[in-house]
C-alpha cells in the first residue's frame, strides 16, 4: 500500500490512522501499564520520480532518499511489487533520515531482467550518515523473482538510517523496504503496512526468531484418503532415531537428520484445495522452534553467501490455501541447499507440471527427498560438501516420487498397477539441464541409491509396488 502524509518529527509515538487508541482505565486507583505500540512502515517506491542514474536525492513516502547509479525502473524487466521498483547499478541508496525504535528490517531483493548473478551489501549508520558499518554478510544475488530478507537490529541502537550499496554493473532490484519497530519512532503517518514476508521473514543479516508451525483446518487429514503419509513412510521414521526423526507438520510430514541439518524426505498430499491462492507466496523464512533439545537449529540466513538456494521440499505453490499452508512451507526444516539452476529451473519446472496434473482433474501423491554429500552450487565450480560452519549438509542428488492418480476417494485401492508414477532422481549441481525429463528413472532406482532399507510406497500391495515401481514414465 502506499503512505501518505509523512512527516519526520522528534519524540513523538508512531500514530496509525487505522488502529483504533486504547480504551484503558482505571481500576481501584491502580494505573495500566499500555506496552510499547508497535508499528511497521513500507517504503515502496511507488511514488517520487527517479528516471536517470546520474546521483541525486528523490522525495519518496517515507521521506528523502539518496541514489547514487540508481533510478526507480518501470520496465517489464524490473522485478517489483506494483509499478515501480530501485534499480541499482554501480553505486547504493540511502535515506536521508534517521528511524527510531527499529527492530527488524525487511527488504525484498531480486536480479534485473537476464543480469548476472551479483552482490551487494546492507550498511547502517548510528551518527546521522557519518559513517557505516556492515550488518550481516554480503548477499548473493541469485534470484530470478522478489525475495524477503530481513535484518535484525541490536536493542541498544535507538537512531538508524540505512545504505544498500553494491559493485560491479549487472542490475539488482530493491522493493518493499519495511520498517518495523516498537515504542517511540521519528517517523510519523498516516497508515500503517505490515512486512511482505511476515513478522518471520527469512534473514540474509541476523536470522529471525524461530518460528513453530500453525495448523488450519485446510490442512491434509492425518490418516486416510488425501494424508500425507497415506502411502507409506519409506524409512519409518520415529522419534527414536535422530537422524529419521519424524516431523508431522500439518502440511507435510517429514523424516528429518540432526546430522545433516536437513529432511531426508519430506511427503504430501496435492489436490485443487491445496492451490486455491488464497494467499501469496510469503517468503517468511524461519527456523522451527519445535526441535528437540541439541538439534542445530537452521535459521533463515544460515544459507547467506554459499552460493546455494534454500531449496523447498514441499513447494510454496503446493500450499497457497492460508497464510498457515504458506508459512508452513519456510520452514528451515523443509529446505535443502539446491543449486540455483536446480532448484529455479529444472525443480521448478516438475513442481508446475505436477500442478498442471491436479487442474486436469487429478490428485498427486508426493515425496521428495536428497542423498549424498556434495553439490556444486552458483558461487565456484568446486563441489560443497557443507555450510553454516558444517551444520548443514549439501546433497549430492534431490529426487521426488509422483503419484498421479483421478481425483477421488478410496485413494490406495484405486492405486493399480497402471498407475501413473514419475520418479525423477537428479544431480545437485548448477549446470543441470532444466528439462526435468531428462531425469527420470524408476522408483526402484532411487530406493537403491538410497539405500538402508529405503522403501517408497510401501503402502501399496506387493504386487502393485513391483508394476508401478520398475516402470519409467514416458515424460510429458
Amino acid at each position: 500500500m502506499k503512505i501518505k502524509h509523512l512527516l519526520i518529527a522528534v519524540s513523538l509515538p508512531l500514530l496509525f490512522a487505522s488502529c483504533k487508541k486504547d480504551d484503558d482505565t482505571i481500576v481501584d486507583d491502580t494505573p495500566v501499564v499500555v506496552a510499547p505500540k508497535p508499528y511497521a512502515i513500507t517504503e515502496d517506491f511507488e511514488s517520487g520520480s527517479k528516471t536517470a542514474y546520474a546521483a541525486a536525492d528523490a522525495t519518496l513516502s517515507t521521506g528523502s532518499w539518496n541514489f547514487n547509479d540508481a533510478l526507480l525502473g518501470n520496465l517489464a524487466a524490473d522485478l517489483k511489487n506494483g509499478s515501480k521498483s530501485v534499480r541499482l547499478r554501480t553505486g547504493s541508496i540511502a535515506m536521508n533520515f534517521d528511524v527510531t525504535g527499529l527492530k527488524t528490517l525487511y527488504i525484498k531483493h531480486g536480479k534485473y531482467g537476464s543480469d548476472a548473478n551479483s552482490t551487494w551489501q546492507l550498511l547502517m549508520s548510528t551518527d546521522g550518515g557519518n559513517t557505516y558499518t556492515q550488518v550481516g554478510n554480503d548477499i548473493s544475488e541469485t534470484n530470478t523473482t522478489l525475495v524477503t530478507d530481513s535484518f535484525k537490529i541490536a536493542s541498544t541502537v535507538t537512531k538508524v538510517r540505512f545504505q544498500i550499496k553494491k559493485a560491479g554493473t549487472a542490475r539488482i532490484n530493491i522493493d518493499d523496504i519495511t520498517f518495523k519497530g516498537t515504542g517511540e519512532s521519528s517517523i510519523t503517518v498516516g497508515g500503517s503496512d505490515t512486512p511482505a514476508g511476515g513478522d518471520n521473514a527469512g534473514g540474509t543479516g541476523t536470522a529471525t526468531t524461530p518460528r513453530g508451525v500453525t495448523v488450519g483446518a485446510d490442512a491434509p487429514p492425518a490418516s486416510g484418503d488425501n494424508s500425507n503419509l497415506l502411502f507409506g513412510n519409506p524409512s519409518v521414521a520415529g522419534s527414536v532415531s535422530a537422524e529419521n526423526f519424524l516431523l508431522d507438520m500439518g502440511y507435510y510430514v517429514e523424516s528429518y537428520s540432526k546430522t545433516r541439518g536437513t529432511p531426508n524426505w519430506v511427503s504430501w498430499h496435492l489436490d485443487a484445495t491445496n492451490t486455491t491462492n488464497a494467499t501469496g507466496r510469503l517468503d517468511n523464512f524461519a527456523g522451527f522452534s519445535g526441535l528437540p533439545a541439541g538439534y542445530f537449529q537452521v535459521q533463515s540466513n544460515s544459507y547467506s553467501g554459499s552460493g546455494f538456494d534454500r531449496g523447498h521440499n514441499c513447494p510454496s505453490a503446493d500450499r497457497t490455501s492460508s497464510a498457515d499452508a504458506n508459512s508452513a512451507t519456510f520452514l528451515m526444516t523443509n529446505m535443502i541447499p539446491q543449486a540455483p539452476n536446480n532448484n529455479q529451473k529444472t525443480w521448478n519446472n516438475l513442481e508446475g507440471y505436477l500442478r498442471t496434473q491436479v487442474t486436469a482433474g487429478n490428485e498427486v501423491y508426493v515425496i521428495m527427498g536428497s542423498y549424498g554429500i556434495g553439490g556444486v552450487g552458483s558461487a565456484s565450480s568446486s563441489v560443497v560438501n557443507t555450510i553454516a560452519s558444517g551444520n548443514v549438509t549439501v546433497p549430492s542428488n534431490v529426487w521426488k516420487v509422483a503419484v498421479i492418480i483421478p481425483a477421488g476417494n478410496n485413494d490406495l485401492i484405486r492405486s493399480a498397477t497402471a498407475t501413473r508414477v514419475i520418479a525423477v532422481n537428479t544431480p545437485n549441481v548448477n549446470s543441470i539441464d532444466s528439462d526435468w525429463t531428462k531425469y527420470i528413472v524408476t522408483v526402484r532406482d532411487i530406493e537403491k541409491a538410497v539405500g538402508n532399507g529405503f522403501n517408497l510406497l510401501s503402502a501399496l500391495p506387493q504386487s502393485v509396488q513391483d508394476a508401478v515401481e520398475t516402470k519409467k514414465d514416458a515424460g510429458i
